[in-house]
């Protein structure tokens, strides 16, 4: 084998720029594998990026490889790697902190200053994704998966680790989910995944609320109880604001300010929101979250959570395959981008690498 070979990826060099490039690919090198890319998953982040040119503050300022949701199998071991062998299916986790910032040293990796997300344009130059054919990676990244599982499963462990760190830090306020009441706001791929995850943690009785019958048709075979399309019908939730409301905990995954009136409203006295969701500043109704005294808990990325979710997805205690509506080949990546982008039909769109 030669050092170097051609791969191709899919590459955004400005805001509605999206091409399909080639690039050169080294071996891996000491304590990192090269995993074949077989499914990658379009997150939200990928499609601001695209549409918008970034998220917030974050610019690209340089053309950069997206994807962070991704599955493949091991291609080529380095030297000093244990525990991995050529062929194996893994979930690839892009978090790579430093290990050595006052965050790192504290336990909290997740909040790392010199944090290293693949596809991310926070920092210069950006952190190259993992939508590509093949990706040199280290080795303490990858986690192994079953072979019965499929590549688009193993590939929302990333999102599926989000959901599982927003559980954790509600249930560390409010107490385990067994039990609850949940409304879930939001019936994207975050929104699908927290009704997994509540689901399988015992919630009695989970709620979700969108404003696309798709995507809430989705959520309903992800596990809840009731979907309500606040658009079409605003008194959908009246049920569960009766008295000061019966709701336990919220996971409120759409950051719109609508979302999170319905969320207070519903919440009982001392009741818990997860804030899971971002956007830019965004009202909040305080007096009705003081009046309640409403604990606020926000929720960002994950740690452990990556191996948990591999886990989950690897013994089918979580299957996310129901929320996975369209798969497309790296060759239509602009067409997979614009499904995508539509919430009327779209939940989880990924991309596939094999043979495509």
């Amino acid at each position: 084998m030669s050092e170097t070979q051609d791969i191709r990826v899919v590459l955004l060099n400005g805001q509605d720029d999206l091409k399909i490039e080639t690039r050169a690919l080294a071996e891996p090198g000491a304590g990192e594998v090269r995993v074949a890319i077989l499914a990658g998953g379009i997150c939200g982040s990928d499609l601001h990026y695209w549409l918008e040119g970034g998220i917030g503050t974050i610019r690209v300022r340089e053309p950069i490889i997206l994807g962070h949701e991704a599955a493949g199998r091991i291609a080529a071991i380095g030297p000093s790697v244990e525990g991995l062998k050529v062929g194996q299916l893994v979930a690839v986790n892009p978090s790579h902190p430093c290990g050595e910032c006052e965050f790192c040293r504290n336990g909290l990796p997740r909040h790392c200053t010199h944090m290293r997300f693949k596809g991310s344009a926070m920092y210069l130059p950006h952190e190259q994704g993992m939508f590509r054919d093949q990706l040199v990676i280290g080795a303490g990244q990858c986690f192994p998966m079953p072979e019965e599982i499929s590549p688009g499963a193993a590939a929302c462990s990333e999102p599926l680790a989000v959901c599982l760190h927003a559980a954790n830090r509600g249930e560390a306020v409010s107490g385990s989910l067994k039990g609850k009441t949940v409304l879930v706001t939001g019936a994207g791929p975050i929104g699908a995944l927290c009704i997994a995850v509540a689901r399988q943690r015992g919630a009695a009785e989970i709620i979700v609320t969108d404003i696309q019958d798709a995507t809430l048709d989705v959520a309903l075979r992800m596990g809840a109880d009731h979907a309500v399309n606040t658009a079409r019908t605003p008194e959908g939730l009246a049920r569960w604001q009766e008295g000061k409301g019966k709701v336990d905990l919220v996971f409120e995954c759409s950051a719109a300010a609508a979302a999170i009136r319905d969320a207070v409203s519903v919440l009982r006295p001392l009741g818990t929101l997860v804030q899971v969701g971002v956007a830019g500043p965004t009202p909040m109704p305080l007096n009705v979250m003081v009046g309640k005294e409403i604990v606020f808990v926000g929720s960002q990325r994950f740690d452990v959570e990556f191996a948990e979710a591999a886990r989950l997805i690897g013994t089918g205690a979580i299957d996310p395959r129901p929320m996975i509506t369209g798969t497309y080949p790296i060759t239509e990546a602009l067409a997979a981008f614009r499904a995508a982008s539509d919430r009327s039909s779209s939940v989880k769109v990924q991309l596939s690498f094999a043979a495509s």
